[in-house]
C-alpha cells in the first residue's frame, strides 16, 4: 500500500467532504478495502474495519488513522461474516465508539483458481457463503444505522458492496467468483429498489485487475503482471488502489447522490477483452481440456477441496 496520498486518493476532491462520518467496512484488512477506507478517512471520515484477523484488522486499523491528525479507526478482529452475530456484535461496538455508521462497503469475499472439474461443493459453498451471505449479514446489521443517516440528511446512508467485472461475460477457473459476485449484484439492485424510497442508495464497484494487492499476488504469477498490464487491457496498465478508492468516494459524495442501483465498473476496459483475467496466460481451451493442465492451473488447491 502506498503510503502518499497519490498512492490512495486523487487531489480533485476536498479533504472536509466526509467531515463527521462514519464509514463500516468488512474486509477491510485486504488491500483494496483499506485504500477505500484510508481515502474516506483522509477526507474527514471515520471508520470501523472488521475481519478474521484481530492482529492484523487493529495493525491496518492504526496504519489507516495516520492520515489524518485526529482520524479514528477501529480494528476489529475475530469477525466471521457468515455469521450474523458476529457482524451484530461489531456494528455496536463501532456505534458505541464512533457514535454512528453513514457508509457501508461489504468487501469480504473469497477467490482461488479451479475449474469446475475440481471445484468440490464445499469449496463453492464457502465463497458463496463468504460473499452473497457475507454481504447480507453487513447488510442487516447495519440497515437501521445507515437509514438514520439518510434520514438525517447530507451525506450519508449508502452502500457499496465490491463485486466483481467477470459478470459481464463469465470466465474460466472462476465459476464460484462468477455466481457470487453475480449474486451480490442482484442483492444490490434489490436493496435500492427497497431502499431508495428511505433515502438509502446501493451500488456494487466491480474492480477488475488491480495490481500490487494480495489477490492479484495470489491469482496471478508475478511473471505474468506485466504481459497483463500491456497485451490485453484497452488502458496499458493494471488498475491501481486508488483507481477503486476514487469510485468509492465518488459514490459516496455529493457528485454521487443520484447514482442507485448501479454496478460500477472499474478495470480499464477489460471485462471487454478478457485483458489481466485470472488464468489469462493459460491457454484457452486447451488447458481446460487437459487433466495435467487442469491440474496444474488450481492455485490453492487446499482450499479448493474444503
Amino acid at each position: 500500500m502506498a503510503s502518499s496520498k497519490s498512492g490512495y486518493v486523487s487531489d480533485v476532491w476536498k479533504d472536509s467532504i466526509f467531515d463527521g462520518k462514519v464509514v463500516f467496512c468488512t474486509g477491510g484488512s485486504g488491500s483494496i478495502c483499506s485504500a477505500q477506507v484510508r481515502a474516506l478517512v483522509h477526507l474527514g471520515a471515520d471508520a470501523c474495519i472488521v475481519g478474521r484477523n484481530e492482529e492484523k484488522a487493529k495493525a491496518k486499523a492504526d496504519d489507516i488513522a495516520t492520515v489524518r491528525s485526529g482520524a479514528k479507526v477501529l480494528g476489529i478482529g475475530n469477525v466471521d461474516v457468515r455469521s450474523s452475530a458476529n457482524l451484530q456484535s461489531a456494528v455496536e461496538q463501532c456505534v458505541r465508539e464512533l457514535g454512528r455508521i453513514d457508509f457501508v462497503i461489504a468487501g469480504a469475499a473469497g477467490n482461488f483458481l479451479a475449474p469446475i472439474r475440481s471445484l468440490s461443493p464445499n469449496a463453492f459453498k464457502a465463497v458463496i457463503d463468504i460473499d452473497v451471505l457475507g454481504s447480507f449479514n453487513t447488510v442487516k446489521a447495519t440497515l437501521p444505522h445507515v437509514i438514520a443517516s439518510a434520514k438525517a440528511g447530507g451525506v450519508g446512508g449508502r452502500y457499496i458492496l465490491v463485486g466483481a467485472n467477470m459478470f459481464q461475460t463469465g470466465l474460466p477457473l472462476q465459476t464460484h467468483v462468477g455466481a457470487a459476485k453475480s449474486a451480490v449484484n442482484a442483492l444490490s439492485s434489490h436493496m435500492a429498489i427497497e431502499l431508495g424510497p428511505l433515502g438509502v442508495t446501493s451500488n456494487v464497484i466491480a474492480p477488475g485487475p488491480i495490481g500490487d494487492t494480495e489477490g492479484m499476488d495470489r491469482l496471478t504469477p508475478a511473471s505474468d503482471v506485466d504481459k497483463a498490464s500491456s497485451a490485453k487491457i484497452p488502458l496499458g496498465r493494471m488498475g491501481r488502489v486508488r483507481d477503486i478508492a476514487d469510485a468509492t468516494v465518488y459514490l459516496f459524495s455529493d457528485a454521487g447522490s443520484y447514482v442507485n442501483g448501479d454496478v460500477l465498473i472499474v478495470d480499464g476496459g477489460a471485462w471487454h477483452t478478457g485483458g489481466g483475467a485470472p488464468g489469462h496466460t493459460l491457454a484457452y481451451p486447451e488447458f481446460l481440456i487437459s487433466k495435467e493442465e487442469v491440474g496444474r492451473a488450481v492455485v490453492g488447491a487446499r482450499e479448493a477441496k474444503m
